[in-house]
């Protein structure tokens, strides 16, 4: 089988590997669409554990399974990140501290003509694709589900003014999300393809942030740049008792303005990844119409373009999210 294996950004190659025998209660994938994920062009991130198949928010076929709860010809979408539900953080509902789900993934990885699920995974990470969601879709249902969590997570308000900055695939999800609820929604970022998409999408106001200064006050702001800039105007806009999610993180450490953040009582938090509520979540939203991911999917490429997919997530001209198919 064909897999897509990371060097460094500019160097993913189409290696062959064997076609990975399950054992039991696990089940064989065949890859239908793949999302390529930001993370998964953060080349000085990626870097330490290379090379490697990535590759994490697929959706496929099930050709060949020894589970007792799915079989051959089933749709459906898999989590990558799994919860053991044993451990203290799962018990106190903290999932994504969980180890397990830190160090669990798939074989090979989501760039792959096949992928053999795991019996944890099947167990608690599986989930049947409705008629009426589309492959491309299901790719976005773990993405979709990073930003349900973030919402989750800084109780968002009708009432409050929401600052997203950085308006790539993540600000924009998040911005579709946070207008769910009906906040008032700014975004930023220096690219005005993403400022017409943000608008787009539902912002209430965009600010390109090149060409002038953010001067708003803000209840919750949601870092969506690893731009070590947005860090400093982060920390400009949060109004008193607000909330500052990091929903990417810079390279080099932040600093904190920590008078600030005493005086004002800050909270300063991040999320990562989803839990399995915010997955389920995630795919109803989808389902049910009411977050649309397909105006968000810009570029569908086939396995072996892969090299073609990095390059148009890095360069962050004129496209959202890059879909591979199988």
């Amino acid at each position: 089988m064909k897999v897509a294996v990371y060097y460094t950004n500019n160097d993913i190659r189409i290696e062959e590997r064997p076609i990975p025998k399950i054992s039991d209660g696990e089940i064989l994938v065949k890859m239908k669409a793949s999302g390529i994920c930001g993370t998964d062009a953060m080349g000085w991130y990626r870097i330490k554990k290379a090379p490697r198949v990535l590759g994490h928010e697929i959706a496929g076929e099930i050709v060949e399974s020894k589970s007792k709860k799915y079989t051959v010809g089933q749709r459906v979408f898999v989590s990558h990140h799994v919860p053991c539900n044993n451990c203290k953080y799962c018990l106190e509902d903290n999932h994504t501290a969980c180890e397990t789900l830190h160090t669990g993934n798939y074989d090979p990885g989501g760039f792959s003509e096949f992928i053999k699920i795991p019996k944890i995974n099947v167990d608690n990470g599986t989930y049947l694709l409705p008629e009426n969601i589309s492959y491309e879709e299901g790719a976005m249902i773990e993405p979709l589900a990073c930003g349900v969590r973030a919402l989750r997570l800084i109780d968002i308000k009708k009432r409050h003014t929401v600052l997203i900055l950085g308006s790539g695939v993540s600000g924009l999800m998040n911005i579709k999300l946070a207008k769910l609820i009906s906040a008032k929604v700014i975004a930023t970022d220096i690219d005005d393809y993403r400022l017409n998409k943000a608008k787009e999408f539902g912002a209430d106001e965009v600010i390109d942030v090149s060409k002038e200064k953010v001067n708003v006050k803000a209840e919750r702001i949601i870092v969506c740049t690893g731009a070590y800039q947005a860090v400093k105007q982060a920390f400009e806009c949060i109004d008193r008792k607000g909330i500052i999610l990091f929903f990417a993180v810079p390279e080099k450490n932040i600093e904190v303005p920590n008078v600030d953040l005493w005086r004002n009582e800050l909270t300063i938090t991040s999320s990562y990844g989803a839990a399995s509520v915010d997955l389920k979540e995630s795919l109803d939203l989808i389902k049910n119409k009411k977050v649309n991911v397909k105006d968000m999917i810009t570029h569908k490429l086939p396995l072996e373009k892969i090299q073609e997919g990095f390059k148009l997530v890095t360069d962050a001209k004129e496209s959202l999210k890059v879909v591979l198919t199988n």
